[in-house]
């Protein structure tokens, strides 16, 4: 499926389920400890974002110190932002889809899902780019600076 048709289907259907989660638990608990909750889902996140990021930080820089690639940290800190932002997005559903890219087994279950499902391996068995892509390479010649030739 396209992108954009997802996304328009998204920015729809999620402010029509959080309003309708909202209203839901409001009438249930009321009005201002529903409030209270969304807050204090915001600050948890936020901290708990704060504690994993520092966390994959440092996971990060023992990879490279090995010379490994930190693919899977490098991944597992863009689902900490994201799971920062809807945490602190309005809501219950960002909420758990939140706090789902802030615990460290679902952000790793993720983190492998999407490398799975997005890296692309080429004949020669090296990570790369899609098939029939143009490759770089390298063209030989020689040059001059323009500038070289006032002085």
């Amino acid at each position: 499926m396209a992108p954009f048709p997802v996304l328009l289907l998204l920015f729809l259907l999620v402010p029509l389920l959080e309003i309708y989660l909202l209203i839901v638990v409001g009438g249930i608990i009321g009005a201002l400890p529903t409030v209270a909750l969304v807050v204090l889902t915001a600050v948890v996140g936020a901290a708990l974002a704060r504690v994993q990021g520092l966390a994959t930080l440092q996971r990060l820089q023992a990879t490279v110190a090995r010379g490994e690639t930190p693919a899977i940290e490098m991944l597992e800190g863009v689902l900490l932002l994201i799971g920062a932002l809807l945490l602190l997005t309005p809501g219950f559903f960002t909420d758990a889809v939140g706090f789902a890219c802030l615990l460290p087994p679902t952000r790793r279950v993720l983190s492998l899902w999407l490398l799975k499902r997005f890296m692309v391996i080429t004949p020669a068995g090296r990570q790369g780019r899609h098939p029939g892509a143009h490759q770089p390479r390298t063209l030989e010649g020689e040059f001059r600076r323009e500038d070289d030739d006032n002085h």
